[in-house]
């Protein structure tokens, strides 16, 4: 179905590889597109519980734009392509499921940014991550100098953003850009074991969590409180709340519906 993208799904769990090894499995426009069309399949996937995102081959997880196109892009095309992406990448960051990215290699450009619009992100050690946008005279159009500063802080941000330069896997972990670096061969076995727990919680909990998260980067404080109480109150309506407390009580392993 696709050309630059592979998908499989085991029970509630997909897993989503970038399928242009040739290209370092750079963002081109046929890729961006069919990840427009893969968010519409999955969107509606009620038996999906989490997504795991790699890129293909051992070098890159995303290798930021295919240069080939950036070479005509001019003010009206750089605004409509940015806006594009953008909207593509929100729309990962606010899926109904949490999306792990399984960094393999390189994630630079827009390969960073796909990268951060992801609920959690892990790596292999032979992991490097940048944003060289401005080595090419331009900056981060698809999320990069908004996401990246929320996550790791506006002066880390702006070296990295400023400077092009790429920081290894040890390093994005000790700012906080990854919570975990694991040995190359580990990193897919890791990724899917992740996913397994998170898949394991009761789904409508970690829905609501994952929203609360989110938004907690949005307006004041205040609004921020008043969104998480009435998220608690809801998931309080839910069966899995009820389900969830019988199971801590009977000392059993929870069944949960998503319901």
């Amino acid at each position: 179905m696709y050309k630059t993208l592979m998908y499989e799904k085991k029970e509630n769990i997909g897993l989503l590889t970038i399928n242009r090894p040739e290209k370092m499995n750079a963002i081109s426009q046929e890729l961006t597109a069919e990840l427009s069309l893969f968010l519409d399949e999955i969107e509606n996937d009620d038996e999906l519980r989490v997504i795991v995102i790699t890129g293909a081959g051992d070098k890159a997880f995303v290798a930021g734009a295919d240069i080939n196109e950036l070479v005509d892009r001019d003010a009206r095309l750089g605004r409509r392509v940015s806006r594009e992406r953008q909207e593509i990448f929100s729309r990962i960051e606010n899926l109904h499921v949490p999306v792990i990215a399984a960094v393999n290699g390189y994630a630079l450009g827009g390969g960073l940014e796909l990268a951060l619009a992801c609920s959690i992100r892990i790596c292999s050690e032979k992991a490097q991550f940048g944003a060289p946008e401005v080595k090419l005279g331009i900056i981060p159009g698809d999320g990069g100098t908004q996401r990246l500063p929320r996550l790791v802080g506006q002066g880390r941000a702006m070296e990295m953003i400023i400077t092009g330069d790429f920081i290894d896997a040890q390093e994005a972990y000790r700012i906080g850009l990854v919570n975990k670096v694991f040995p190359p061969e580990k990193l897919k076995e890791e990724a899917m074991e992740l996913a397994k727990k998170i898949a394991s919680r009761p789904p409508l909990a970690v829905r609501y969590a994952k929203e609360a998260v989110n938004r907690s980067q949005e307006g004041d404080s205040a609004s921020g409180f008043a969104l998480e109480s009435y998220l608690h109150a809801l998931s309080c309506t839910t069966e899995d709340k009820k389900e969830g407390v019988s199971a801590f009580l009977e000392k059993r392993k929870g069944k949960f519906k998503g319901k």
